[in-house]
C-alpha cells in the first residue's frame, strides 16, 4: 500500500500533461459537437412540426374560404347563366354557320398551304443550291490559292536546300583539297630533307675516308718516332702519360661529340631556314586561300540571311492571307447563319400571318402584275448589264412572289390606314350630331341660342345632313359585312 501511494503522489512530467490537456479538449470538442447536433435535430424536428402545422390550417382557411367562395359565386353563376344561355344559343347557330364555312376554308387553305410550301421548299432549295455553289467556288479559290502557295514554298525550300547542300560540298572539297596540299607539301619536305641528309652524310664519309688515307701515312711515320720518343718519355713520366692518355680520350670524344653536334646543329640550321620559307609561302598560300573561303562565306551568309528574310516574309504573308481567309469565312459562316435565322423568322411569321389572312387571299395568294405591257416590255441596255448584275437578278427571282404578297399587303395597310382617317373623320361628325340630338332634347338657354332639331322648317329640320358613307374600297371591292359577335368566354371573364 505504500508503495501504491508513493507512485500516485509522483508529479507528471510535461508530456503527460500536454496529452492529458489534449485529450480534455478532444472531449470538451465532441461534447460540443454533440450538443450541436441535438440542438439541430430539436431545431429541424421543430421547424418540420411547425410547417406541418401552418400547412394544416392553411389548407383548413382555404376549405372554409372556398365554401364561401363557392356559396357566393353560386348566386352569380345562377344569375349569369340565365343571361348567358340566351347569348349562347344565339351564338352557338353562329358559330354552326361559321363553322361550316370554315370547314369548306380548310380544305381550300390545305390546297393552298401545300402549293405554297411546295413552293417554298423549292425556293429554299434553290437558295441552298446556289449558297453550296458558291461555297464550292470560294472553297475551290482557296484549295488553288492554298496548292500555289505550297508549290511554291516547296520549290524555294529545294531551291535553298540544294544550294546550302552544293556550299556544303564545295567547302568540304575545298577543305580536303587544302588538307591534301598541306600533306603533299609536307611530304616533298620531308623527302628534300632526307635526300640531303644522306647527300650531306655521303661527303662527310668520303672527305673522312679521304683524310683517313693521308693521315694513316703521316700517322705511321709520326708513330714510328713518337714511339722512340715515347719509350723515352714514357720511361721518365709514366704517370703523366697515364693521366694524359685519358684526358686525351675524353679530348677526343669531346671533339667528335663537339663536331657531330656542330654539323648536326648547322644541318638542322639549314632546313629549319628552307621550311621557314616553304612555311611562310604556304602561310601566304594558306592565308589568300582562307581570305577567299571568309568572303565566300561572308557572300554565302548575306544570301542566306536574305532568302531567310524572304521565306519569313512569305510566311508572314502566307500567314496574313490564312487569317484573312479564316475572318472571312467566320463572316460568312455568320452573316449566313444570320441569314438562316432571318429566314426561320420570316417562315415562323408567315406561318403566324397565315392564321390572319382572308378567304380572297387564301384563294389568291399572289395578285396578278400591275404593270402595263409598255412597262414589262422595258429592256436593260447591255452596256449596263454585266455578269454581277445578272448574277444578282438571278439570285433574287426567287423572291418574286415575296415581294407580290409584301406590296400587297403594304397596299393594305396604306388603304386600311386611308380608310381609318375617314372613319375617324366620320366619327367626330356623328359625335357633333349626337351632341346637337341632345342639346336639342334639352330646352335651356344655350340650346334655345343656337340650332334645334325640333325646328322644322319647309318640312325640313334645322339641322346638317351626314355624310353619305363610302361605299367603294381601293379595287372596286365592296366592303365587307361587319357583325358584333361577343363570345361567351369574353362576357363571362367581364362578368365574373
Amino acid at each position: 500500500m505504500s508503495k501504491k501511494g508513493k507512485k500516485a503522489k509522483m508529479p507528471l512530467s510535461d508530456e503527460e500533461q500536454l496529452l492529458l490537456f489534449q485529450q480534455k479538449l478532444l472531449a470538451e470538442e465532441e461534447m460540443a459537437k454533440k450538443k450541436e447536433r441535438l440542438l439541430n435535430q430539436f431545431l429541424k424536428d421543430k421547424l418540420a412540426k411547425e410547417e406541418h402545422n401552418c400547412a394544416l390550417n392553411l389548407s383548413k382557411i382555404n376549405t372554409q374560404w372556398r365554401t364561401v367562395l363557392r356559396e357566393v359565386k353560386t348566386r352569380e353563376l345562377h344569375k349569369d347563366i340565365e343571361i348567358l344561355s340566351r347569348t349562347f344559343e344565339r351564338v352557338v347557330d353562329c358559330k354552326d354557320g361559321v363553322i361550316k364555312s370554315l370547314v369548306k376554308d380548310l380544305s381550300e387553305a390545305e390546297e393552298q398551304y401545300a402549293h405554297a410550301l411546295r413552293s417554298h421548299l423549292h425556293n429554299i432549295d434553290q437558295l441552298l443550291a446556289l449558297q453550296r455553289r458558291r461555297l464550292s467556288l470560294l472553297e475551290e479559290s482557296y484549295n488553288v490559292e492554298l496548292e500555289a502557295l505550297t508549290k511554291e514554298f516547296e520549290t524555294e525550300r529545294k531551291t535553298i536546300i540544294d544550294q546550302h547542300e552544293k556550299e556544303i560540298h564545295y567547302l568540304q572539297d575545298v577543305f580536303v583539297a587544302m588538307e591534301q596540299n598541306c600533306l603533299d607539301s609536307e611530304y616533298e619536305s620531308k623527302l628534300e630533307f632526307q635526300s640531303m641528309w644522306e647527300d650531306l652524310k655521303n661527303k662527310n664519309l668520303e672527305e673522312k675516308h679521304f683524310l683517313r688515307l693521308q693521315l694513316e701515312h703521316t700517322v705511321e711515320d709520326l708513330w714510328r718516332r713518337f714511339q722512340d720518343a715515347l719509350k723515352n718519355y714514357t720511361d721518365a713520366t709514366e704517370d703523366r702519360k697515364i693521366a694524359f692518355e685519358t684526358l686525351k680520350a675524353k679530348d677526343e670524344k669531346s671533339c667528335k661529340e663537339i663536331e657531330a653536334q656542330m654539323k648536326k646543329i648547322q644541318r638542322l640550321q639549314d632546313s629549319i631556314i628552307i621550311l621557314k620559307g616553304k612555311i611562310m609561302v604556304h602561310g601566304r598560300e594558306s592565308e589568300e586561300q582562307n581570305q577567299d573561303i571568309r568572303e565566300d562565306k561572308e557572300l554565302v551568309l548575306v544570301q542566306l540571311r536574305k532568302l531567310k528574310a524572304q521565306r519569313t516574309q512569305a510566311r508572314g504573308i502566307s500567314q496574313e492571307n490564312l487569317v484573312k481567309l479564316t475572318l472571312e469565312s467566320n463572316a460568312t459562316l455568320k452573316a449566313l447563319r444570320k441569314i438562316v435565322d432571318k429566314g426561320e423568322k420570316v417562315l415562323k411569321l408567315a406561318e403566324i400571318c397565315r392564321k390572319f389572312e382572308t378567304e380572297e387571299e387564301k384563294v389568291l395568294p399572289f395578285y396578278s402584275s400591275v404593270l402595263t405591257p409598255e412597262e414589262q416590255d422595258i429592256k436593260i441596255d447591255p452596256e449596263e448589264f454585266t455578269e454581277e448584275l445578272g448574277k444578282v437578278i438571278m439570285d433574287y427571282i426567287g423572291m418574286e412572289n415575296f415581294w407580290k404578297r409584301y406590296n400587297k399587303v403594304k397596299l393594305e395597310q396604306l388603304s386600311l390606314q386611308h380608310r381609318r382617317a375617314q372613319l375617324l373623320e366620320i366619327n367626330e361628325k356623328l359625335r357633333e350630331m349626337l351632341k346637337q340630338y341632345l342639346d336639342g332634347i334639352s330646352v335651356s338657354d344655350e340650346v334655345l341660342s343656337q340650332l334645334s332639331p325640333h325646328f322644322i322648317v319647309n318640312q325640313s329640320r334645322n339641322l346638317p345632313q351626314p355624310p353619305s358613307m363610302p361605299t367603294a374600297q381601293p379595287g372596286g371591292q365592296k366592303p365587307p359585312a361587319t357583325y358584333n359577335i361577343i363570345e361567351a368566354a369574353h362576357v363571362i371573364a367581364h362578368i365574373l
